[in-house]
Order: C-alpha cells, then sequence, then structure tokens
C-alpha cells in the first residue's frame, strides 16, 4: 500500500518527474534572449591613428555565441526524487533515472531510463560516511544525502553525487551535467501550456485519482472508490492527469511501461514546448519559466544559458526513446531487485562507442514508439 504523506495525501512517488529536465532545455531556449542580447555582437573601437595617414581600424572578431565550446558528447542525468518536506529528515530516493544522451554532432539525442530498483555496485560515499555496498540503484540518493551530525537535513544535491557515481560505473558513461527534479510546480507547468497531447498505448486504471482528480480514499491494502482510467489512444492531458498517468506501475508491463510512459510524456511536452513559439510572447515565457522555477535544481555542468543554445537546434522529433529490457533477481520473498537483460545491457557501450543507431537496428524492439 502507498503511504501517505503528514498532509494526509496519498505519498506521491513521483517517478515521472525527470523529464522536466530535458524540457528545460526547450524553455531556457525560448527565454535566453533576457540573458543574451540578440542585437549582434558589440563592437570596440579601433585603435588611435599615432602617423598623419590614418589607417584603418581592424576589424575584432565577433563575440561566439553561448554554447559555442560544446561540441559533444554530452550526457545528461536527470533524477526525480521522492521527497516528503512535512516529514523531519525524510531521504530523498531516486525514483526516475534518465539518461539523455546527445552525439557529438548535438542534432539528436537518446534518452532512455534505468529502473529503480536495478541492482548495482553502490561506492563508498565518505560524505556521508556510507561504506559502500551492492543493493538497488533507487538507495545511492538515500545513502548520499546524509550529512553526518545532521539527521534531519540530508542533503539531495549531495545525494545526487553519489547517484552519479553509481550510474556511471553502471553504465561507463562520464555525465556533463545533470538534475534533481522535485515536483511542486510540474503540474502547474503542464497546466501553463494548455496540457499536452499524446497517445495512450495502453489502458492505465489509477491507483491514486478519481475522475474528477481528487484522491481516492485510502482502505486496507490499497485505495477504494471510482478510478481514473487513461484508455487507449489519442489524449489530451491536463496537469494532474499528466502526473497521474506517467506515474503508475500497477499495470501491464510493470516499471517498465511506467518508463515507458515517462519518455513519451517528455517528447510530447518537448513537442509542445518547441512547436508553441514561446520567444515571441513574452508573458507566457514569464508564465513557463514561474511553473518551472521551484520544480527543477540544476546540479551542475555547463552554463545553462550555454548548454540551452548548444541545443536549441534539436526538434522533439530527434530524440529516440529507448526501453532497456530487464527481469528480476530473485523470486517471491526472495526478490532483491531488477537486473538488465543482455540486450538491454549491450546498448551502454554501443551508445557509449557512438554506435546506438547500429545497435538499435540490429534490436529495433528497444525503440519506443509513439
Amino acid at each position: 500500500m502507498t503511504q501517505e504523506t503528514g498532509t494526509g495525501r496519498p505519498r506521491w512517488v513521483w517517478v515521472l518527474a525527470a523529464l522536466v529536465g530535458v524540457v528545460l532545455v526547450a524553455v531556457v531556449a525560448l527565454v535566453v534572449t533576457r540573458q543574451v542580447r540578440d542585437d549582434g555582437p558589440r563592437r570596440t573601437a579601433g585603435p588611435v591613428a599615432t602617423t598623419a595617414s590614418p589607417t584603418p581600424s581592424p576589424t575584432p572578431s565577433p563575440t561566439p555565441p553561448p554554447g559555442a565550446a560544446i561540441t559533444g558528447p554530452l550526457n545528461l542525468l536527470l533524477v526525480g526524487v521522492d521527497t516528503r518536506v512535512s516529514v523531519p529528515g525524510w531521504e530523498p530516493h531516486g525514483d526516475s533515472v534518465l539518461i539523455l544522451h546527445v552525439p557529438a554532432g548535438l542534432d539528436r539525442a537518446y534518452l532512455f531510463s534505468l529502473p529503480r530498483d536495478l541492482v548495482v555496485d553502490i561506492p563508498a560515499f565518505p560524505k556521508s560516511g556510507y561504506k559502500g555496498g551492492r543493493t538497488k540503484l533507487t538507495h545511492a540518493m538515500s545513502y548520499g544525502s546524509r550529512v553526518p551530525g545532521k539527521p534531519k537535513d540530508p542533503s539531495a544535491a549531495q545525494g545526487y553525487e553519489l547517484l552519479r557515481s553509481t550510474v556511471a560505473g553502471y553504465t561507463g558513461l562520464r555525465f556533463d551535467a545533470g538534475a534533481v527534479i522535485t515536483f511542486n510546480g510540474f503540474d502547474r507547468l503542464v497546466d501553463t501550456l494548455g496540457g499536452v497531447d499524446l497517445y495512450v498505448d495502453q489502458r492505465v486504471p489509477s491507483l491514486h485519482r478519481r475522475p474528477d482528480g481528487k484522491y481516492r480514499d485510502a482502505a486496507p491494502g490499497g485505495y477504494t472508490g471510482p478510478q481514473m482510467v487513461y484508455e487507449k489512444g489519442e489524449r489530451h492531458l491536463n496537469g494532474w492527469q499528466a502526473l497521474d498517468y506517467a506515474r503508475q506501475r500497477y499495470i501491464t508491463g510493470g516499471d517498465y511501461a511506467r518508463q515507458r510512459h515517462q519518455q513519451q510524456l517528455l517528447r510530447a511536452l518537448a513537442a509542445k514546448i518547441l512547436g508553441e513559439n514561446l520567444a515571441r510572447e513574452p508573458d507566457r515565457v514569464e508564465q513557463v519559466v514561474a511553473a518551472l522555477g521551484d520544480t527543477l535544481v540544476y546540479a551542475g555542468g555547463p552554463r545553462i544559458v550555454d548548454l540551452a543554445y548548444a541545443l536549441g537546434g534539436m526538434g522533439a522529433d530527434r530524440i529516440t526513446l529507448v526501453g532497456l529490457p530487464g527481469d528480476g533477481v530473485g523470486k517471491g520473498s526472495s526478490y532483491r531487485g531488477e537486473q538488465l537483460t543482455s540486450v538491454g545491457k549491450g546498448f551502454l557501450p554501443a551508445l557509449k562507442a557512438g554506435k546506438a543507431e547500429t545497435y538499435l537496428d540490429a534490436h529495433p524492439e528497444l525503440r519506443v514508439k509513439n
């Protein structure tokens, strides 16, 4: 049964939230004119002539645009965390772990998820006093967030450090930037955009919501009352519906279906933002940025302005969604977590070697459609 927060609401395992990290790139690309002048590079005066015959002033080199030094390949680690701000000392969990890989040309990207219950080696982390061990990936954020001497004040940023090291060790990828996502503003972001259109690829009943958006009543072993149901087909979702839909994992395909739905929603949101032409509507830009503001914490890397410029020319149709298959480790009460299949794990070295397309052509079932 899903636990409740101190406010009486059900515990939200906000697993879709890392999608906002990619959407951020699109949003920042729209507002970058607020931070970088678009009236061309400034020119400086030429040297003063020292002889009777004037000499032409040299033409200064144009100022390179933001992001000019970013050539790729790039790897961005996007982490959605389960935080309960009303519970003192609650340690964040890495409930959604997505990786965006952008090859050297910066003209396309690959987005894939790692299961939260993936069994991995978590390295020792002296900052938090963690000695290392082999357990589920989601715990890396928790173990890393512990601040010695401050048991009621865990640090999500510090937890991200350990999770990043863990994912790097498992995938063999070096991460250039990342984001930790909290969820206070995500539904507001979707509503600010006027909702999102996407194809629901299977019937998805909601464990947590009624058709009117209210929370279902908690009951022994689960919830009771009418359920919101997302029927298969083209759908328009508002904010709470988008969150709720991409959260569901007690469905056919389990957590792997949930990962697929998160990725599909991310691409649909990116397409929405890129297709809105918001840069010509300052008031709408301000609304979107305000909605995003309390949703995402940028976890380091290139300046976000530079990153936005470098990736600003990549359309949503250039984001390839990849589903990495896996299966359980252990059975029944001895269940320990998840592991990727050989085909799923084989995608990682192919990606690192720049052979993602070749690998996906050989294993087309990994491409997520819709």
